[in-house]
C-alpha cells in the first residue's frame, strides 16, 4: 500500500513560513517547507485539511492561524457534516479544519488526528486511473466527483476532488494559474501527475 510521507509546501520565505506553521498548528514532519520563487496566481488547484476531534479544537486552531497572520475563507461553524473552517495561511495555502462530531467532549486541544490533502483534477476518473497505474488503491469512489486512496497509517491521507467543487468548499474562485508550489513525498517515486502536480520520492 502506497504511504504519503510528506508534502512539501514551496513558499517565497520558509522562515517565515515555518513561524506561522509552528504558531498556528504545531505541525510535525509531515508538512515541510521549501523556498521557491515560482509564479503562482489564484486558486493552486489543492487544499489542506486538518481533522480532529472536537469543535473547540477546531475554534481554537482556526483562531491561532488568524493570531498568526492567515485569512479567513470560511469562518467556523456547524454544517450537516460536522463543524468546520477554511483559512488562507501567508503563503498562500489553503487549510481546512474540521471534526465530524457535533458536540464537545473536552477542553480544547492542538491535538490533530490526520493531514488530508485533496487535489483539485479536471477530470477525476482519469486522474484516478493514472494514480491507480502508479500502484495506489481506491479506499472509496463515488464516479466522477470524490476518490478517495487508500493510504494505510500514511502521515498524509489522499483524496481528488472536482477542480470546481474544491475551490467552492474552500470558498474561494477555481481560476489560478501557475505553480501548484506543491510536491508529494512518497514511496511511489518521482512523476506528474494528470494536473501538474509533482510527486518525488520520500526522503527520511
Amino acid at each position: 500500500m502506497t504511504s504519503i510521507e510528506s508534502v512539501t509546501l514551496e513558499v517565497a520565505d520558509p522562515t517565515a513560513a515555518s513561524r506561522f506553521y509552528t504558531a498556528a498548528f504545531g505541525l510535525g514532519p509531515q508538512v515541510r517547507l521549501r523556498a521557491s520563487q515560482a509564479p503562482a496566481a489564484g486558486f493552486r488547484g489543492f487544499t489542506l485539511s486538518l481533522t480532529v476531534s472536537q469543535p473547540a479544537t477546531v475554534s481554537g486552531l482556526i483562531g491561532a492561524a488568524l493570531d498568526a497572520g492567515a485569512t479567513p475563507l470560511k469562518p467556523a461553524a456547524k454544517s450537516f457534516w460536522g463543524y468546520g473552517g477554511v483559512v488562507r495561511a501567508p503563503d498562500g495555502t489553503i487549510w481546512k479544519v474540521a471534526t465530524s462530531a457535533k458536540k464537545d467532549t473536552g477542553p480544547a486541544t492542538r491535538q490533530i488526528d490526520q493531514v488530508v490533502l485533496l487535489l483539485g483534477a479536471e477530470d477525476v476518473a482519469a486522474s484516478k486511473r493514472f494514480y491507480v497505474d502508479h500502484g495506489l488503491a481506491v479506499a472509496k469512489s463515488f464516479g466522477r466527483k470524490y476518490v478517495e486512496f487508500a493510504t494505510g497509517s500514511s502521515p498524509v491521507k489522499l483524496g481528488l476532488y472536482g477542480r470546481r467543487a474544491l475551490a467552492k468548499d474552500a470558498g474561494v474562485s477555481p481560476d489560478g494559474t501557475g505553480s501548484h508550489r506543491l510536491v508529494i513525498g512518497s514511496e511511489a517515486g518521482s512523476f506528474t501527475d494528470p494536473d501538474g502536480f509533482a510527486w518525488e520520492a520520500a526522503t527520511p
